[in-house]
């Protein structure tokens, strides 16, 4: 039987278990992503690991979230992070070069190759025929020390691409078709990848936006064939040499299929506050908008900057839109500089930000009190945006650039315009000039740490006996960015956790962190509903809380990434068996979990008492020996360093 790309990838990679779904896998990584938001960690991670120098063949910094340099502490990070790669081996992108994604696609990005990134939008490398996935920044700095990173064996999906976009739609509107159809939930334990006679219409960069944003279905990862449309990108990128093809067998199979004619689908938009609220754009059209903006990992590419500065050429902008241009890279800069793209964008009255992540991880640019903003990013969870009342919207270019026009939500097909025409060009320029490759290993350095980067907490083993209140009970489909918000205020202390941990659960409940501090010693219970822990890797997410005292998470199911965080910090991540049980466990009843070291070593079913209600519930883990041995000790850190030791 023949293979599809994945089932390829997966094969030349496998260092452990059986390519069978839900079986555990172990795989090899050839390549890690960090950025400056998850990326101190992982550089403190992996100092700790007392390991001299990188195992993977590359791995590469980025410093694209925190910009704003408002005092000290993100300008010291950046200094810490530049010295850490300097004494690690590992490849510096400095700031203002551009968001991760892209320009390590463009730089690095390999057909064939593995990538672990400390960033959820890993997935988006995808696009070139790589098996890419997002990851809690613990497990990125092991797979720096030539570890293995071990999953749960996805599904594969395959979604058959028909027919052409037409004018007027772009590959935005099929990933929010996928979300449309599937919601934040569908992609939860598959690998979707993408294949059919449609393909040969999407570039290489319009199959990195829906591959960074297969991620807000929950998936594991995207992936695309490596065909000629990848070549082509890779030589105008000026890495021909790098290309090679990787297709599925004609009789390749699927474990689950799907559809999308592309010659069918319309401008879509999703609703405030999930990327799964999808409906079209022409069903919300005419609503008044404060905020347009284009650029974020999202829609990183040349032609999601040039279509919308065709657009507004030799005209302005509503005088009530701010109309923001988040540039993706300097390279993308320069580009649409030579091209004469940017002058047009300048003169239609367009706000010009330097190239980074910028509004999309709530990094200034946040709009108007109750006032609509239409983002081209991957996320609208509530509050993102720096407003805590926020009403974003998720769109194409074209649909930001046409309602930066009029003022108002507006679908593209209805202006009075002819679709502009931009050919992808054959020649770019490449500007690499601030990246920066490692020195050789025998160059001394030191790391250079400032006031606001503190060591890693330490963490006790789990007890044999846990029990405390719940603290918070929370609804379906809680984001990483409602458990550990991001934004100026907050990211500047991701190397300080005794500061991030203040702001835990600050989305919810703006009083939990006073709550939480008579419990640090005893610990206490979270309780969720279904998806808890979606969107972002970051695992402040759970160290905070476990500094806390975060024992165990009890919820009906729990994301991936942020399930195998709360394990690598020795949080126990528990499914309720009876999902009906959610409804009568209240906030501040008190549970109890007797003898449970036993229990998680000897099987996977857990007896919780409600002490308040004088009620039982079952709860099963799934958690493997290696897993069950993290949450034994305390912290996955805690068992390396016990390796180590003994080693």
């Amino acid at each position: 039987m023949g293979k599809n790309v994945t089932q390829k990838l997966l094969k030349t990679h496998l260092t452990s278990g059986r390519m069978e779904p839900g079986a555990d896998i172990g795989l090899r990584i050839d390549q890690t992503l960090t950025q400056d938001a998850t990326g101190t960690m992982v550089m403190l991670e992996f100092e700790a690991m007392q390991i001299p120098r990188v195992k993977t063949e590359i791995s590469a910094q980025y410093v694209d979230h925190n910009l704003l340099q408002t005092d000290f502490k993100n300008a010291d990070d950046h200094l810490f992070l530049f010295s850490a790669c300097r004494k690690f081996g590992v490849w510096f992108s400095r700031p203002g070069n551009g968001v991760s994604h892209p320009v390590h696609m463009e730089r690095f990005g390999v057909p064939g190759k593995t990538l672990l990134g400390s960033d959820s939008h890993t997935p988006a490398a995808g696009s070139l025929g790589m098996l890419a996935m997002g990851a809690g920044g613990l497990e990125v700095a092991l797979a720096m020390a030539g570890e293995p990173i071990y999953i749960k064996m996805p599904a594969v999906m395959g979604v058959h691409l028909t027919g052409r976009l037409p004018d007027w739609v772009s590959a935005k509107d099929v990933i929010l078709e996928m979300l449309r159809r599937y919601g934040v939930q569908g992609g939860n334990g598959k690998i979707i990848e993408y294949y059919g006679p449609g393909l040969e219409g999407l570039t290489a960069m319009d199959r990195h936006v829906i591959a960074n944003m297969g991620t807000e279905l929950g998936a594991t990862t995207t992936v695309f064939p490596s065909d000629d449309n990848v070549r082509k990108f890779l030589k105008v990128q000026g890495r021909e040499p790098d290309w090679s093809e990787i297709l599925a067998d004609r009789d390749a199979t699927y474990d689950e299929t799907d559809e999308i004619d592309l010659s069918r689908l319309e401008p879509l938009i999703a609703l405030p506050s999930s990327p799964g609220n999808v409906v079209p754009v022409a069903e919300v059209a005419g609503r008044e908008i404060y905020q347009s903006y284009i650029g974020s990992s999202a829609n990183p590419g040349l032609r999601d900057f040039a279509l919308p500065s065709l657009m507004v050429d030799g005209r302005q902008v509503h005088p009530r839109v701010s109309f923001d241009v988040n540039p993706t890279s300097r390279q993308i800069l320069q580009n649409l500089a030579s091209f004469g793209l940017l002058e047009k964008l300048v003169r239609s009255g367009a706000r010009l930000h330097q190239a980074g992540c910028g509004g999309c991880i709530g990094m200034g640019q946040a709009p108007a009190t109750g006032k609509i903003s239409l983002r081209t990013v991957p996320r609208n969870f509530p509050g993102r945006s720096g407003t805590k009342e926020d009403q974003v919207y998720l769109c194409s270019p074209e649909t930001a650039a046409a309602s930066a026009l009029t003022g108002v939500i507006t679908d593209p097909r209805t202006l009075d315009m002819d679709y502009p025409q931009f050919k992808e060009p054959d020649a770019i320029v490449i500007n690499t000039q601030m990246l920066l490759a490692p020195p050789g290993p025998s160059e001394t350095v030191e790391l250079e740490k400032g006031p606001n980067i503190k060591p890693l907490p330490s963490f006790d083993p789990l007890p044999d006996f846990i029990a405390g209140p719940v603290l918070l009970k929370t609804g379906d489909d809680v984001s990483t960015d409602e458990i550990m918000p991001a934004g100026a205020r907050v990211l500047p202390f991701r190397s300080n956790i005794p500061e991030i941990s203040k702001y835990a659960f600050n989305q919810v409940d703006e009083g939990f962190y006073e709550r939480a501090l008579p419990y640090r010693q005893e610990g206490f219970f979270v309780v969720g509903g279904n998806n808890y822990g979606q969107g972002s890797s970051r695992e402040h997410a759970a160290i905070a809380p476990r500094y806390l005292g975060l024992k165990a998470v009890i919820a009906k199911s729990i994301a991936r990434i942020h399930w195998q965080n709360l394990a690598n910090f020795g949080i126990l991540p528990l499914i309720l068996v009876e999902p009906s049980d959610y409804e009568r466990i209240s906030q501040g009843d008190i549970l109890e979990i007797a003898d449970v070291r036993r229990s998680i070593t000897n099987g996977s079913r857990i007896e919780i008492i409600n002490k308040t209600a004088g009620q039982n519930y079952a709860a099963k883990h799934s958690l493997s020996s290696r897993q069950v041995e993290m949450i034994l000790a305390g912290s996955l850190i805690n068992v390396v360093r016990r390796r180590q030791a003994a080693g």
